[in-house]
């Protein structure tokens, strides 16, 4: 790409952050970030710098040392609200929440999506493909529920099986994150001695098991209460949104639904979000993917049939920008009733952008030790039996999810649920594993009776 296209691209991204994730999301919680310009010999030593230190997965992704262009964010692992603190240790947790919803449209052609949800099905397909040794415990719809009780089950199952979904940083240092090898009992002790002081201050607690399985009980419940606070009010809250009891509550495979029908309890309680709260607006955007991947992929088939005939309408439609707040009004369109129109299939397409945006961003809680006497109203304050803290809450990795990419999304969303109902619900139901076996020799003996 020449200089003036990673410049564009660049300002798609802020502008995109500015005028509709921020719409969305609120303006305490987006960081659209800046554009900046670099000196070429600066950004070329920073890159020979940091690649001794890139984890492996990334190293075929090379930085840009051509164009002298770069994206100023600001340090999401510091507290982004109240300067005062930031003298004193800071914890901040990192989560990427996924897909909080069971899909409700009546374009779903396999019924096992209406009960599974996404990630649920899509982690034994990770686990065959070698991604991870094992599926993890948690399930969005787990923490989106508002129920406390589930909400901290997905919690201490994202600690156990932490993949790519939860990081753990002081000040600013990775101390937990994704080993895909890790025995999360050494590991929750390390974890335990790194948090103790911010829980215990007083260092009056014992040590040993009894202590580590304490911090992490309160680390779990502070997490719980940053993600059901509410620190902004903006324009999502009372624009026209998708309903959330459309969708089902609850996931079938999720292990918490699974221990309570163990107990002969089929009704899983949802306490629902605060409408104020971060995820309860993550939620929202993510709903936005009112018709499932296969209603839309049709609708994306209708955009492209057009693009081919008059490729000169792409700038006109908008497809790569400019994200403006032109952009972001033709996004409250919620109708679903389809008038065969190109207008009508490309509003839902870029629905679906956002929605699949939404799906895959990052939250940050940053963390500090707050003293009584300096909290007040205006600064957000969680407590916990020994301690308070200040935080911040902030969502990043918003960037427009390429157009491009619906064709491999629609593909993705087959193998996951085929490769779940040939492998795993097969497994669970005698009759459908007959039904699936494929190309096995199968010789009919006959006695004589």
């Amino acid at each position: 790409q020449t200089s003036e296209e990673i410049l564009h691209h660049l300002q798609n991204i802020v502008d995109f952050g500015k005028h509709v994730m921020k719409q969305f999301f609120g303006e305490n919680y987006v960081h659209h970030g800046e554009i900046i310009q670099l000196p070429l010999d600066f950004v070329r030593q920073l890159c020979l710098k940091i690649q001794p230190e890139r984890p492996e997965s990334r190293c075929d992704k090379d930085m840009d040392t051509l164009s002298g262009y770069a994206m100023c964010l600001p340090n999401l692992t510091r507290l982004q609200t109240y300067r005062f603190v930031e003298h004193r240790p800071i914890l901040c947790i990192e989560i990427k929440p996924k897909c909080g919803f069971i899909p409700f449209s009546s374009h779903v052609s396999q019924e096992i999506k209406h009960k599974v949800c996404r990630y649920c099905m899509h982690q034994h397909l990770k686990v065959a493909n070698g991604k991870w040794k094992r599926p993890s415990k948690y399930c969005p719809l787990d923490l989106f529920s508002g129920n406390k009780q589930r909400m901290h089950f997905a919690l201490k199952s994202l600690l156990q099986e932490a993949q790519n979904n939860l990081k753990i940083f002081k000040n600013g240092e990775l101390i937990y994150g994704c080993k895909d090898d890790q025995d999360f009992a050494s590991d929750w002790n390390e974890l335990a001695r790194h948090l103790k002081p911010f829980f215990f201050p007083s260092n009056g607690l014992v040590s040993g098991p009894h202590c580590t399985r304490t911090i992490i009980k309160e680390l779990i419940h502070v997490i719980t209460m940053t993600l059901l606070s509410s620190t902004d009010a903006c324009r999502a809250g009372d624009m026209k949104t998708v309903p959330i009891s459309q969708g089902r509550s609850y996931c079938e495979a999720s292990a918490f639904n699974k221990e309570l029908v163990r107990n002969g309890k089929h009704k899983l309680e949802s306490s629902g979000l605060p409408r104020g709260c971060l995820l309860y607006k993550t939620l929202q955007a993510q709903m936005l993917d009112m018709l499932d991947i296969e209603g839309l992929y049709p609708l994306y088939s209708r955009v492209e049939q057009y693009l081919e005939e008059f490729p000169e309408e792409r700038s006109t439609l908008q497809i790569d920008g400019p994200y403006n707040e032109a952009f972001y009004e033709k996004l409250l369109d919620l109708s679903t009733e389809d008038d065969g129109t190109v207008a009508f299939a490309l509003t839902k397409v870029q629905q679906y952008r956002i929605a699949m945006t939404a799906k895959d961003c990052s939250i940050m809680i940053a963390l500090s030790p707050c003293l009584q006497d300096e909290c007040s109203e205006q600064r957000p304050v969680v407590l916990t039996s020994k301690s308070r803290f200040t935080f911040s809450v902030s969502v990043l990795d918003l960037d427009l999810k390429p157009y491009e990419s619906i064709p491999h999304q629609y593909k993705l969303d087959g193998k996951i649920v085929n490769y779940y109902l040939k492998n795993v619900q097969a497994k669970d139901n005698p009759v459908m594993s007959n039904l699936f076996k494929e190309n096995e020799d199968c010789t009919l003996v006959l006695h004589k009776v």
